[in-house]
């Protein structure tokens, strides 16, 4: 009798570089490529119609891949730990596959498979594949999780790799299994008008090859330039449609500062899933007790302004609408626009995670969480908070000189000479007019006063973290 085996894919939907995929159809005579709709993750608390669609377009390129393999990909919908005995038993499966992950919830819910599986008699198989290393080894000399990057980076970078693998020859599937229906969900460009980029493993590979034939190279000088310089290949990361231990490799590989540079960015994707993996509180708490019983504002209007991006400030508005249009934000304007919500805006930085999570393509707990700790100065990797208030003017010069940037994103300020930019608030009447652009009524007046607010933070940031004699 055949045997057979289910490898359950979560967020590694991609044929190459899977050590769930390759193990199973190395031991199993035949394997059952699996996904499951969870309605706790598509309703759940961090809910994304944008990221959903990105998943279901993902999910039908990977059937294709696997098609070309001889196989294809069953779906199913429930809860896992009822699903995959199930299933298990009506195929005779003797083992379960699947690449192991960092959050509460998959850890939770992993062990309530596990639980099941062993109940029904079926071996359980965790597999790595999300991360460049084992996020779970890294430790301090004294044993200690590692709370800050760069004693981390040090460690992770001489982790032992695993090789990077191809795609399985074949994936024998057993005939006549019910393949189920990969649903129909919202286009995705009613979600987004500009998606960022084409869901699957087939557009992540041919970006990823794009990226490493050169591109890489300049990383290091042009990460922060905000018209361009970074990979763009975060959502198809997060997804699982390429493997970060093969990006990493590539890029290796390839060598040089930019690629190197490169590599050293990617490895804050495995510094915070150590951190969440390590810390699981930090997922709805403050890392730092201290600022847990920081004071934070509550202003609806205020938080809309924020996500609409219509703060009146130009930097802020553009990653914002950024973000609105295309799933994706440049990770500087990332840092400016968390610092505004947290540090001038004085709102939850929980706000700023939940409104990311709902609209980036590559939102994932781990990284988001960690981000947003870091911004609001309450994480791990600390600097004293008055370092992490980012002027969003200062940026602005800094990191879109030429205003390329604000005016793509922001064209209410198209005919803005170059010096206004930065504070449009500051044109004259008659420079509005010949601008064509009237602060208060084409663009919004400033929703706060920077440097005012500025003191406001350092005050209640002082309030729960006196300086030390």
């Amino acid at each position: 009798m055949a045997s057979t085996a289910i490898v359950w894919f979560r967020r590694d939907l991609r044929s190459c570089d899977h050590p769930a995929l390759h193990s199973a159809c190395e031991r199993f005579d035949r394997v059952i490529p699996l996904f499951i709709l969870d309605e706790r993750l598509l309703d759940g608390r961090f809910a994304s119609g944008p990221r959903t669609a990105f998943m279901l377009e993902s999910l039908r390129v990977l059937d294709a891949r696997l098609a070309d393999l001889g196989g294809r990909l069953f779906v199913r919908r429930g809860r896992p730990e009822e699903v995959l005995p199930q299933l298990a038993g009506e195929t005779g499966a003797e083992a379960v596959f699947w690449t192991s992950d960092v959050s509460p919830f998959a850890l939770a819910r992993d062990r309530a498979v596990t639980e099941a599986l062993g109940e029904a008699g079926v071996e359980a198989v965790p597999c790595p594949g999300n991360y460049c290393a084992d996020v779970s080894v890294p430790r301090t000399k004294k044993g200690k999780p590692l709370t800050v990057f760069t004693p981390f980076w040090k460690v992770q970078r001489e982790l032992e790799r695993r090789p990077v693998l191809p795609a399985p020859a074949a994936v024998a599937v057993p005939e006549d299994l019910d393949p189920g229906e990969i649903p129909e969900g919202p286009a995705l460009a009613d979600e987004l008008p500009q998606p960022w980029c084409i869901p699957g493993e087939t557009e992540a590979r041919r970006a990823l090859d794009e990226w490493i034939d050169g591109p890489v190279d300049a990383y290091g000088n042009r990460h922060d330039d905000l018209t361009g310089g970074t990979s763009g290949l975060s959502a198809w990361i997060r997804w699982g449609c390429i493997s970060p231990r093969e990006v990493e490799q590539r890029a290796m590989d390839r060598g040089g500062k930019g690629a190197h540079a490169f590599v050293r960015q990617l490895a804050w994707r495995d510094f915070y899933a150590h951190v969440l993996l390590m810390f699981p509180d930090n997922i709805e708490l403050e890392y730092q007790p201290r600022f847990r019983d920081l004071e934070w504002d509550t202003d609806a209007d205020l938080l809309e302004s924020w996500q609409q991006g219509v703060t009146g400030y130009p930097l802020v508005d553009a990653g914002m609408r950024q973000l609105l249009a295309t799933g994706w934000m440049h990770n500087r304007a990332r840092m400016v626009v968390g610092s505004f919500l947290t540090k001038d805006l004085h709102l939850d930085w929980r706000e700023g995670e939940l409104w990311f999570e709902r609209m980036l393509l590559d939102a994932e707990p781990a990284q988001n969480n960690g981000n947003w700790q870091w911004i609001a100065s309450t994480g791990v990797d600390p600097a004293p908070y008055f370092r992490r208030i980012f002027n969003p003017m200062l940026q602005q010069e800094r990191f879109d000189p030429g205003g390329e940037y604000i005016r793509h994103w922001v064209p209410e300020l198209a005919g803005v000479p170059e010096k206004r930019l930065t504070e449009p608030w500051k044109m004259t009447p008659e420079e509005q007019e010949e601008a064509g652009c009237v602060i208060g009524t084409d663009y919004p007046a400033p929703v706060v006063d920077h440097a005012v607010e500025r003191k406001v933070t350092m005050e209640r940031y002082r309030a729960v973290s006196p300086p030390k004699d």
